[in-house]
């Protein structure tokens, strides 16, 4: 018979954590959480998000095409394609605030930093007038609830073809408090995440006025998040079943 102080307790797997405490972060600035399909077709994946058709991002090596292909179905490459389904759903109950957690398939090797399948989570915020000073504020709430208070960020201009204008989103370094490490490449800022302004053309596509509404939105990959937060080298220990590694967590 087995005895009940034998039995080990069970946990949640540090993916699963991480999603929560994330979600729980930003529901403390009045998002809520939506989901969407993992199969979706082009349209919400690419077209509507402001995607070329000779974007890099649809070549088959980058993105898991279902046949027929004439069908233009796919496996999502991120959960932007969440806001697209619900924005066409939800443009006449404007404002609105949505995070949106799930994974994302890309058609890519495996290696320590890279997966075929993995974990994301979109932020999404909709109302009039909302500036870049609206993504500081969210953003350093968000990176604040993660790393702690003395966390600080700095925006780096770049390019996504859904916000204009685009950033990539650095945090100061936790292990060396931004003085200079191995993590940081001796810089003091480690790149977590991408993050803009709605552009125009998305809201357009779901027949949303950006003359009237504007928009913010924030992408991150949670894998990534978890690794530079616990110091994990390899993003396959995370799938890897080996209850070794999730018993530390």
């Amino acid at each position: 018979m087995i005895k009940k102080e034998d039995l080990q307790q069970s946990h949640l797997h540090p993916l699963s954590q991480t999603i929560l405490d994330m979600v729980d972060i930003f529901k403390e600035i009045g998002f809520s959480v939506v989901t969407g399909p993992e199969r979706e077709d082009a349209f919400h994946n690419f077209d509507a998000l402001n995607v070329p058709e000779d974007h890099p991002a649809r070549d088959m090596q980058d993105t898991f095409w279902l046949k027929p292909l004439s069908d233009k179905k796919l496996l999502r490459t991120h959960t932007s394609s969440v806001q697209i389904r619900y924005l066409e759903k939800n443009k006449d109950n404007l404002p609105i605030k949505i995070v949106a957690p799930g994974k994302v398939f890309r058609n890519e090797a495996t290696d320590a930093t890279h997966e075929a399948q993995f974990f994301q989570m979109e932020g999404l915020y909709i109302d009039k007038n909302v500036t870049v000073a609206h993504l500081k504020g969210v953003l350093n709430h968000l990176i604040q609830g993660l790393f702690g208070p003395q966390a600080k960020i700095r925006l780096r201009p770049s390019f996504f073809p859904f916000v204009e204008p685009g950033f990539e989103v650095d945090v100061s370094c936790f292990k060396c408090l931004a003085q200079g490490c191995a993590l940081c490449k001796q810089t003091g800022w480690i790149e977590v995440l991408g993050a803009g302004l709605v552009h125009p053309a998305v809201l357009r596509s779901v027949n949303i006025d950006p003359d009237l509404w504007q928009g913010l939105a924030v992408g991150m990959g949670v894998d990534r998040l978890l690794m530079l937060k616990y110091g994990l080298d390899d993003i396959r220990h995370l799938y890897s079943g080996d209850l070794r590694f999730v018993n530390q967590f």
